[in-house]
């Protein structure tokens, strides 16, 4: 122990943490099977008509708690810790598991789909994402805080993998729950109206699907809300508020005690506050971290990973889920290609790497959409693009983010950064459709394109690299600038 730590103390801290990255995935793809079932449920209220607009901000509404999540995350971690605001964040998870699962909970009658009930659900909803908001913000903070600086980016980056394995863990769930029975087929009759075509077949989807695939979270929300009870508070959380030996004994025990007393002397030396204001480092640290949160968004990977099957069977595929599917054990495998050389390669050269590779899968996609002789050739640069964001700004940006403030603004500098994140991710997500309808998918793919040859130049000109600087070293290089 004089020397050396226990690794595997700390990769049984890792594993829990990264459970808020599973849910982080999970929640947020579990609307993809749920929301048929769920419209055609409210489309059978009697008091109002359940229209077009109405089922988009009910799918979306989670959005709205990310948002939330994220902003007030500096707060609670500067205020509560790393450890008690991943506490409230697994507590969120499973409240709105069980309320979107039953909203009618002991006040409303059961099964009866009314204006009040899709407030109710909608917050239910919005509470869930403030758990996912606050996770994805605060789950990679605390692996950050708590990871030795020489495999800190590849421990950080097991929280990507983790939440795109939570949406692949949803999507079998979603599948083995909705089983034999039929999913409902919805058409629009004009003006923002639906009918069902199966309704009589659909049944049990409608009246009890939807509610066993968002209660389904239940079980990895409860799991993580008491796992991460027996996890320690981050050492330099506990040494901003005064807990030196707490801090110290953590090191030790991931550390080695010698270096313990060594790294605990470099975080007071940053640390002779709890908190600085957000500019004392100067504005270009925090605008390279908001940048990597809008350029994570901004090159169009939610427009792939929320409505693959769409863009498969724009493409003239018969079978879109399979693909969809398929497209999701790439983005596994080439995340691990991110875990296992960011502390060789760095963080730069991934995210140049994988900014021009997705600029090369989106023009592919914009100049061979439509064409069905190049039908296998649109499908494989949508598997470029994806597979490129997964090796780069999936899993990198969160890393950069983790590590690239210093101490004493990191909760404050992590939730403005991770806001931006949220809110440029509904501005893809809902402008994704109206705009490949209006002006093309060779716009559409064509502007992604564009903007990840931006990211690529950007973080050429403007992102430092991080690998292997301690957490105090952010504090040195900023002061530098």
């Amino acid at each position: 122990m004089e020397n050396k730590g226990s690794k595997s103390y700390l990769f049984s801290i890792v594993l829990v943490a990264v459970l808020g990255g599973l849910l982080f995935g999970y929640d947020t793809a579990v609307i993809s099977g749920a929301e048929k079932g769920l419209q055609a449920f409210f489309m059978g209220a009697t008091d109002f008509q359940y229209s077009d607009f109405m089922h988009g901000f009910t799918s979306s509404s989670a959005l709205i708690g990310c948002i939330i999540g994220s902003s007030i995350s500096g707060l609670l971690a500067s205020n509560w810790g790393r450890k008690k605001s991943l506490i409230f964040a697994g507590v969120m998870f499973f409240i709105s598991a069980w309320g979107s699962m039953c909203p009618e909970t002991m006040v409303l009658a059961k099964g009866e789909p009314n204006m009040t009930l899709l407030v109710v659900f909608n917050i239910y909803r919005v509470i869930g994402g403030i758990g996912v908001g606050l996770a994805s913000a605060v789950c990679p903070m605390y692996i950050g805080e708590i990871a030795p600086s020489n495999i800190r980016g590849m421990l950080v980056s097991w929280n990507q993998f983790a939440i795109i394995f939570g949406q692949l863990v949803v999507y079998f769930v979603n599948f083995f729950i909705l089983g034999d029975h039929v999913a409902p087929a919805i058409e629009s009759v004009g003006n923002g109206l639906n009918q069902i075509l199966n309704g009589g077949e659909a049944a049990w989807a409608i009246e009890t699907g939807w509610r066993y695939m968002f209660g389904s979270e239940m079980v990895p929300a409860g799991l993580f809300a008491i796992l991460i009870c027996f996890v320690p508070e981050t050492p330099r959380y506990l040494a901003s508020i005064g807990e030196d030996a707490k801090a110290e004994g953590i090191l030790a025990k991931i550390n080695g005690a010698a270096k313990a007393k060594e790294i605990l002397k470099e975080i007071k030396e940053t640390t002779l506050v709890k908190t600085e204001p957000l500019l004392t480092y100067g504005l270009l640290c925090i605008f390279v971290g908001i940048m990597l949160s809008v350029f994570q968004q901004a090159v169009g990977i939610n427009a792939v990973l929320y409505y693959a099957p769409r863009i498969y069977e724009a493409m003239g595929f018969d079978n879109p889920m399979v693909l969809t599917v398929f497209n999701g054990v790439v983005n596994l495998g080439f995340t691990c290609v991110a875990i296992f050389t960011v502390e060789k390669l760095g963080r730069k050269p991934l995210l140049i790497t994988g900014s021009l590779g997705m600029a090369l899968g989106a023009l592919g996609v914009a100049f061979t959409f439509g064409n069905p002789e190049l039908q296998l050739m649109c499908m494989i640069s949508i598997m470029v693009y994806s597979a490129s964001f997964m090796f780069s700004w999936g899993p990198i940006c969160w890393v950069l983010i983790a590590e690239v403030f210093p101490n004493t603004i990191r909760g404050g500098a992590v939730a403005i950064a991770v806001a931006f994140q949220w809110i440029f991710n509904w501005i893809v997500s809902t402008s994704f459709v109206p705009m490949a309808n209006s002006l093309g998918y060779w716009f559409t793919y064509g502007l992604y394109g564009v903007i990840c040859i931006i990211a690529a130049v950007f973080v050429w000109k403007l992102v430092p690299e991080t690998k292997g600087k301690t957490l105090e070293d952010m504090s040195r290089m900023w002061k530098k600038e």
